[in-house]
């Protein structure tokens, strides 16, 4: 699987591209603020907006250990180490986004906060009750052993911990052969091979056999599709998931189309150890 995704996310050019894209937009990499990077690293369902919703329920502090877990470019991570000025470690498992994820904590100085691991969510390389949040946004589509994914997260996390989720889910089991097949490439699979689905139920029972007690959860599926449209229709501009994401038009445009007409949900969950 790992070759997949890295196959998936990899273009050797997310670097380079985003940087010319900051240049374009009139930015000066030596006078970077965080905010600087809103519109580029948030590569999940509603961008910013997801991330500010799901990081108030999760109830972070000053003080708290967080896992960002398939960070991407680490959107979510500088977001939380800016805001509460505690320390994060990052993990994904593309080197690519590892790199530019350093390179961005660099440029805004957040590098002294952030540490950035290239590792499998799936095993992960950190002691028993490490952490006191855990947050996975847009991480569980490409992974077809949920039971081990959040049993990793349960395991890291200490005694009272939270495992924040901003996911995508299929409506119902089966969908594929009955007429209703999902549109590709989407932001996490450009084929079906690289998409596994769940249920909000099964995505639920996923979290709850992990040892999670869920506190929250919510479906945005109409907010989501609704946000999307607004960003899709925004004129053009250099700052955007379009300056490293191949194809990101078509692919933003699929989901929201599913979104909109019901074959995907969008579920924003909190969970308790």
């Amino acid at each position: 699987m790992s070759n997949a995704i890295q196959e998936q996310y990899s273009t050797g050019l997310s670097r380079a591209n985003i940087e010319r894209a900051l240049r374009s937009a009139g930015k000066d990499l030596d006078r970077l603020a965080p905010a600087d990077l809103a519109l580029l690293e948030d590569f999940h369902t509603m961008g910013r907006i997801a991330t500010a919703q799901l990081v108030d329920l999760a109830q972070i502090t000053g003080q708290s250990a967080v896992l960002d877990a398939g960070s991407g470019v680490g959107g979510t991570a500088r977001y939380v180490a800016d805001r509460y000025g505690c320390e994060v470690t990052a993990v994904d498992l593309t080197d690519e986004y590892c790199d530019t994820n350093r390179w961005l904590n660099r440029l805004v100085g957040l590098d002294r906060l952030i540490s950035v691991h290239r590792a499998d969510v799936t095993e992960l390389p950190f002691a028993d009750a490490t952490f006191d949040v855990a947050v996975s946004q847009h991480v569980q589509m490409n992974i077809p052993d949920k039971a081990r994914l959040y049993a990793e997260a349960r395991r890291v996390l200490q005694d009272g911990g939270r495992l924040a989720l901003w996911d995508i889910t299929i409506e119902r089991p089966g969908t594929l052969g009955d007429g209703d097949e999902l549109d590709y490439p989407l932001p996490w699979a450009d084929h079906p091979d690289n998409s596994h689905l769940a249920t909000p139920d099964e995505l639920r029972a996923a979290v709850e056999s992990a040892g999670f007690t869920v506190d929250r959860w919510n479906d945005l599926t109409e907010d989501a599709a609704a946000i999307m449209r607004t960003v899709l229709a925004q004129p053009a501009n250099p700052l955007g998931l379009h300056a490293f994401v191949t194809d990101f038009q078509r692919k933003a445009e699929n989901l929201t189309t599913a979104l909109a007409d019901g074959r995907l949900r969008a579920v924003q969950a909190v969970a308790k150890v």
